[in-house]
């Protein structure tokens, strides 16, 4: 099983892109985490939202593996503590599928595409721009698969 975090928009900060390095890294062998960078589409021209989003969804469905779970992560989803992460974590390495687990653009996810996702998550009660996103995504993923084998990362 892999982890893809698919993620709208390219070119971040380096701290950015160290941080989510470092905890994909750090990621056991038996799951390895990869990060697949969508092109964001352009905001200036005066496109409608939903076309925005249509072209976003477009490249990230082309981006996802034949056969993988799809999860979308969206303010509107299922808040998760740590442990049920883990929970939810060791239940997709049982499916044997990737997991993919996606991040909007600015604008968010295509309504499509989060109703085609099997499960809807989010990553804080926060807004947290699209870097940050991608590090505690990374950071999280990092933490519960670390409770999976009782390393003492995580601490309750």
């Amino acid at each position: 099983m892999k982890l893809l975090a698919v993620a709208v928009g390219t070119r971040l900060p380096a701290w950015a892109d160290a941080a989510f390095a470092e905890f994909a890294r750090r990621m056991p062998r038996e799951l390895p985490l990869e990060l697949k960078e969508i092109r964001a589409e352009p905001r200036s021209g005066g496109k409608p939202v939903e076309a925005l989003l249509a072209a976003e969804a477009g490249r990230i469905r082309a981006a996802l593996p034949a056969r993988c779970r799809l999860v979308a992560l969206d303010e509107r989803g299922a808040d998760l503590a740590t442990p049920q992460l883990a929970a939810r974590l060791r239940q997709w390495m049982e499916t044997g599928d990737d997991v993919a687990l996606v991040i909007g653009g600015p604008d968010g996810l295509a309504p499509d595409l989060k109703s085609a996702a099997a499960e809807t998550l989010r990553l804080s009660s926060l807004t947290l721009p699209h870097a940050l996103a991608r590090v505690v995504l990374a950071e999280a993923l990092y933490r519960a698969a670390s409770v999976l084998k009782n390393h003492p990362y995580h601490r309750e």
